[in-house]
């Protein structure tokens, strides 16, 4: 079971587990509604480190991206959720829209991201490339997502 931190406790304990020979890998997301796409996403982001990091988009910072009707659990209850996971070691909020200046911070060994971004279209290009961390694109579930979801519910 995970744990959610503040963000100076995981750049702390990411240093010392680096300093160990630990490995990390981050992701990020708002994780509104949890189904079995973002499961499938998040075991894949595990396997490829010893601990896995949940960046997780505060209430404020999905309602910039999403509009101010998300979102639709809480920030308390979605990091909840997922720490609850087995495949989740820590959780930590962020309040940008984007978690570029966390995972500058952070700087985890590796960064998965969905696969519907490559590289080139990758807005944290610059700060993986600088930081020299690598970067995994994770496929979807097809058909799996919270606005679908949300879509059906409101049908």
């Amino acid at each position: 079971m995970g744990v959610v931190v503040s963000q100076d406790d995981i750049i702390n304990i990411v240093r010392e587990g680096q300093k160990l020979g630990k490995t990390y890998a981050a992701t990020n997301g708002c994780f509104d509604i949890l189904h079995v796409g973002h499961v499938r996403y998040l075991e894949k982001t595990r396997s490829l480190a010893d601990y896995s990091i949940v960046m997780l988009n505060s209430d404020k910072s999905v309602k910039m991206i999403k509009g101010e009707t998300r979102p639709v659990n809480s920030e308390q209850d979605r990091a909840e959720i997922l720490a609850a996971l087995s495949c989740v070691d820590y959780v930590v909020l962020f309040e940008e829209k984007s978690p570029a200046a966390l995972l500058e911070r952070i700087k985890p060994d590796i960064y998965t991201k969905g696969a519907d971004y490559t590289l080139e279209t990758l807005p944290e290009r610059d700060i993986v490339e600088r930081n020299n961390i690598k970067v995994e694109f994770i496929e979807f579930v097809q058909g799996k997502s919270t606005t679908n979801i949300i879509n059906k519910i409101n049908s």
